[in-house]
């Protein structure tokens, strides 16, 4: 067995906001030595590859939007040239440059050690860390945070390496012509509608009727119609069978859908697949600590985010549980508290009931609480009541009627007080 090269009173693997902000809360906050390990850019997945160049994105999209709208309040806009993807594209990647030196820069601040570097467990105590010029060190903890994180599937249809995945989307230097997203999630949903605003053919691909089908109903429908009336493909139903090579820039994709049950096939310069994602845990070592998972590999964590080994925790994506930053960041915090903070926050966890979600579709989506149909699943039909209003917002006053898009909310009560 290797020497131990490092000693630590917590030891964070995982560099995104979770695994960051519990880190630095640790060490900043309660003085606990701490050091934090990441093989890929700090930020993990939000500031890197989703939500934070994805809000740009969606802010150039809508601004695009917003362009082709104003000529109904009376401006005449035109375009002397298109849209510059390719600009937008390295300007939205030096931003993320900057916010990586941010977050190791409030490393420091907080005085968390930080290696750069892939780590695996050794047992429920040590870690081995393969640094970025191949050296290792052992690292002995007293306690160890999980905080991996999670990364985009790929299908094994035949053909499916030609496609990308959310990864991939920030990468693009120019933007397609014509685009197939697979996938019915907020991913896939959100893409295309960024796509879609800044200029792409855009087909999104679903194996339902719906997309979003983990929202309410009255969500999925409202959304659906309206991606049909800007101009979305949405594709039914649908199955891709394999994807072939046409030339350096196409690709041929087979599939079938609701209007084509017998097979069709679409030419397109670029493939997203949307199709859900996986814990980061393949080469975690987790089965040398014992470290229990689920039937998905995620790590199984509770509501204080404590494996089943003493001294190992575990929050984030890599546990899929909610997979939302700022879920990971509040859990992270608590954990920390609890770890480190003394007696008054033994009890220190997060409440993972009611927290709200949004999607970036075209327009915005937010939910929060139960279904309609969770409701009544539980407290029953009699004790449910719904109030539903959908209407036009003034803004699209000085539009046409074809070109209004909807605005619905609903709002689910149980009980006589009517409880939200």
């Amino acid at each position: 067995m290797a020497p131990i090269s490092k000693e630590c009173d917590f030891l964070v693997i995982g560099g995104g906001s979770g695994g960051l902000a519990c880190a630095r809360r640790a060490s900043g906050q309660w003085g606990a030595k701490t050091i934090a390990v990441e093989s890929n850019r700090l930020g993990g997945t939000c500031v890197n590859v989703g939500c934070v160049p994805k809000k740009v994105t969606w802010n150039a999209a809508a601004i695009a939007e917003t362009l082709h709208e104003a000529a109904s309040y009376g401006f005449n806009i035109k375009e002397t040239s298109p849209f510059d993807f390719k600009t937008f594209k390295h300007k939205r990647d030096d931003y993320v440059k900057r916010l990586n030196g941010i977050y190791e820069r409030n490393l420091e601040k907080d005085h968390v050690e930080y290696l750069h570097g892939r780590a695996h467990l050794l047992n429920k105590n040590e870690v081995e860390v393969v640094l970025d010029n191949g050296s290792k060190e052992t690292i002995r903890a007293k306690k160890i945070l999980l905080a991996t994180g999670g990364h985009p599937n790929i299908p094994n249809t035949p053909g499916a390496e030609l496609g990308i995945t959310s990864d991939g989307f920030f990468d693009l230097e120019t933007l397609p012509k014509r685009v197939a997203l697979v996938g019915a999630g907020y991913i896939a949903v959100e893409m295309a509608g960024m796509f879609h605003h800044l200029g792409s053919e855009t087909h999104l691909f679903i194996r339902h009727e719906t997309f979003l089908r983990t929202f309410d109903p009255m969500i999925q429908e409202t959304i659906v119609k309206e991606y049909e009336r800007q101009g979305l493909h949405i594709h039914r139903n649908s199955s891709q069978s394999k994807i072939e090579k046409k030339d350096d820039k196409w690709m041929t994709m087979h599939y079938t859908d609701k209007n084509s049950p017998n097979g069709s096939t679409l030419d397109i310069d670029c493939l997203l697949w949307a199709i859900g994602r996986s814990p980061e845990v393949e080469d975690l070592g987790l089965d040398k600590a014992g470290v229990n998972q689920d039937q998905k590999g995620h790590i199984i964590a509770d509501d204080y985010q404590n494996t089943n080994i003493e001294n190992i925790y575990s929050l984030g994506d890599v546990c899929g549980k909610v997979e939302l930053t700022p879920v990971a960041i509040a859990a992270g915090r608590q954990l920390a508290n609890r770890l480190f903070g003394g007696p008054e926050f033994k009890n220190a966890k997060l409440d993972y009931t009611n927290i709200p979600s949004v999607v970036f579709a075209h327009p915005e989506v937010g939910s929060i609480g139960m279904t309609e149909q969770e409701a009544r699943d539980t407290f029953g039909d009699k004790n449910v009541k719904v109030y539903k209003t959908d209407f036009t917002a003034m803004y699209y006053a000085m539009m046409p009627p074809e070109a209004k898009a909807p605005t619905a909310y609903k709002l689910i009560c149980t009980g006589e007080e009517e409880k939200v």
